[in-house]
C-alpha cells in the first residue's frame, strides 16, 4: 500500500510541474506584466552584481558548461555505454530516451514560444536562439537525475541521499549560472526545470509499468534507483587483494612526479636558449624549415586532424571511454585509478614544465596561431603517446583475441601523426616531440609501478564477473 501511495504522490507531483509549465507558456506567450516585470528586474540585478567581476563571469561561465551539450552528451554516452557493458538494456534504454527527449523538446518549444533572450546593460555572454525554455536547466536536469537513478543502486545507501543532494546542487548553480550570465530570464530557468520533472516523471512511470509487467515491484527511484536488482551489476568489485595504503601511493607519487618534472627541465632550459635559428640541435631549425617550405592544401587538411585527435578535448573523449569500458568489463577500480593518475599527471607536468621552460615556438608561420603555453614539451604528443599507451596496458594482458595488436600498434601509429602533424604546422620542434617522450616514458613507469593496474590478473582469488569476459577471449 505505501509504495501505491508513493507512486501516487510521484505522479501528482510531476503533473503539477507539468501544469506549471503550461501556465508558463501561456503568461510568456501573452506576455504577462507581472511575471516580464519579475524577469526583467531579476535580470537587471544580476547583471549589476556579476559583470564588473571578472572572477564571478568566469565562475558563472565555468559553471553554466556542466550544462552544455558537450559536457552532458559525452556523461550520458559513458553511462550509457557501462550499462550496455553490463547488458542492462532497459536502463540503457531509459538513458537514452530522456536525453533525446529534452533535445527534442528543447528547440521545437524555443521555436514555438519565440520568447527573445534578455537585453542587460553589461552583457557577458551570448545565448543562441529564443529564450524559453532555458535549454541548459531542463537538459540539466533531465541528465543529472537520469543518470542519478540508473546508478544510484551501485552506491551504498548511506551514500545516496548525499547524491540525490549533489545533483540537485549542480541542477540549481547551472540554473543560476544562466540567470547570472544574463541569458535567461527567471521564467525561463523555472520552466525548463519544471518541463525537465515532467518529462522526467513520465520516462520514470513508463519504466515503472514495464517493471510492473514483468512481475517486478515498483521503486522509490529517489531512494533505491531505477532498477535496484542491478546493483550487483553496475557496481564494481571489491578488490581481493593486498592494496597498499593511499597516503604511500601518494606519497611515492609526488616523489615521481618532482623528479619527472626535473628532467625535463634539465633537458628543457638549455634547448630553450637556442632561439631565432641560433641552435640546430638534432635539427631543430632544419625540420621546421623544410616542413614549412613544402606545404601544400592536402597536406595541411591532413596535418589539422593530425592535430586535433592529441588537443585536449579528443584525449579526454578518449580517456572517458577507456575509463567507462574499463569500469564496466573489469569492474575494477585499479585501471580507472591507473588512467586518471597517468593522465592528471600528465597535465600537470606539461603546464609546469612549459611554464618554467618557457622555450619559444619555431621561426616559421605558426599554422594554429598564438597559443597559451610554450613550445617544450609538446603535450599533444604526450598526452596522445600516454592515451594510447595506457589503453594497451589495460587490454593486453586481459584478452587474447587478435585485435589486441590493434592497441600497440595505435599507441605508436598515433603519435607519429601527431608529432610529424605539429611540426608540419610549425607548432613544434623535433627536441620538443623528444621532451613529450621523456615526460610519458618516466611519468607511465612511475604510475604503473604504483598503481599495478592489472594485479588482479595474480591475484589468488578472481572475481566471478571477470568470467563475463571469457567469450571475449579474456584469460582466468
Amino acid at each position: 500500500m505505501r509504495t501505491s501511495r508513493s507512486a501516487l504522490w510521484r505522479m501528482a507531483g510531476f503533473g503539477g510541474t507539468a501544469l506549471l509549465f503550461s501556465l508558463l507558456i501561456i503568461a510568456v506567450r501573452v506576455r504577462w506584466v507581472p511575471l516580464e516585470s519579475i524577469d526583467r528586474g531579476i535580470a537587471e540585478e544580476l547583471n549589476e552584481a556579476v559583470a564588473p567581476s571578472d572572477f564571478l563571469v568566469t565562475l558563472m561561465g565555468g559553471i553554466s558548461r556542466l550544462g552544455s551539450f558537450g559536457v552532458m552528451a559525452w556523461l550520458v554516452a559513458i553511462g550509457t555505454t557501462l550499462v550496455l557493458v553490463r547488458k542492462q538494456y532497459k536502463l540503457a534504454g531509459f538513458l537514452v530516451a530522456t536525453t533525446v527527449g529534452g533535445l527534442i523538446l528543447d528547440p521545437t518549444l524555443k521555436l514555438a514560444v519565440g520568447r527573445l533572450r534578455p537585453v542587460v546593460e553589461q552583457p557577458v555572454a551570448h545565448g543562441g536562439g529564443n529564450s524559453f525554455p532555458s535549454g541548459h536547466s531542463l537538459n540539466s536536469l533531465i541528465c543529472y537525475t537520469a543518470l542519478l537513478l540508473v546508478f544510484l543502486p551501485a552506491l551504498r545507501p548511506r551514500w545516496r541521499r548525499a547524491a540525490v543532494i549533489g545533483v540537485g546542487v549542480i541542477v540549481t548553480l547551472i540554473g543560476f549560472s544562466r540567470l547570472a550570465l544574463g541569458v535567461h530570464f527567471l521564467s525561463d530557468v523555472i520552466g525548463g526545470w519544471s518541463l525537465g520533472v515532467a518529462w522526467l516523471g513520465l520516462c520514470a512511470t513508463a519504466f515503472e509499468l514495464l517493471r510492473h509487467h514483468e512481475g517486478l515491484r515498483v521503486t522509490e527511484p529517489l531512494e533505491e534507483g531505477l532498477e535496484p536488482e542491478a546493483a550487483d551489476d553496475l557496481r564494481p568489485t571489491e578488490p581481493h587483494e593486498h592494496r597498499p595504503g593511499t597516503a604511500w601511493a601518494l606519497a611515492f607519487g609526488a616523489v615521481a612526479w618532482v623528479f619527472t618534472f626535473g628532467a625535463l627541465v634539465v633537458v628543457g632550459l638549455p634547448l630553450a636558449r637556442y632561439r631565432d635559428g641560433n641552435g640546430n640541435v638534432l635539427w631543430d631549425s632544419t625540420i621546421p624549415h623544410w616542413f614549412a617550405g613544402h606545404r601544400s592544401d592536402v597536406l595541411g587538411h591532413v596535418s589539422i586532424v593530425g592535430s586535433e585527435v592529441g588537443n585536449t578535448h579528443a584525449i579526454l573523449a578518449i580517456g572517458l571511454v577507456i575509463g567507462a569500458v574499463s569500469l564496466a568489463a573489469i569492474r575494477r577500480w585499479r585501471p580507472v585509478i591507473f588512467l586518471l593518475a597517468v593522465m592528471f599527471g600528465e597535465l600537470t607536468l606539461f603546464l609546469a614544465s612549459a611554464a618554467i621552460v618557457d622555450r619559444a615556438r619555431p621561426d616559421v608561420e605558426n599554422m594554429d596561431g598564438p597559443m597559451p603555453t610554450s613550445s617544450f614539451p609538446s603535450g599533444h604528443v604526450a598526452a596522445t603517446i600516454l592515451i594510447w599507451a595506457t589503453a594497451a596496458v589495460l587490454v593486453m594482458p586481459r584478452t587474447r583475441a587478435w585485435w589486441r595488436w590493434v592497441l600497440p600498434a595505435l599507441a605508436v601509429a598515433m603519435p607519429l601523426w601527431v608529432a610529424v602533424s605539429r611540426m608540419y604546422r610549425g607548432m613544434h620542434h623535433p627536441t620538443d616531440i623528444l621532451g613529450s617522450v621523456l615526460l610519458s616514458a618516466l611519468w607511465l613507469c612511475a604510475v604503473y609501478w604504483l598503481v599495478k593496474p592489472n594485479r588482479d590478473l595474480v591475484s589468488e582469488e578472481v572475481p566471478e564477473p571477470v568470467s563475463d569476459l571469457q567469450d571475449a577471449g579474456v584469460p582466468r
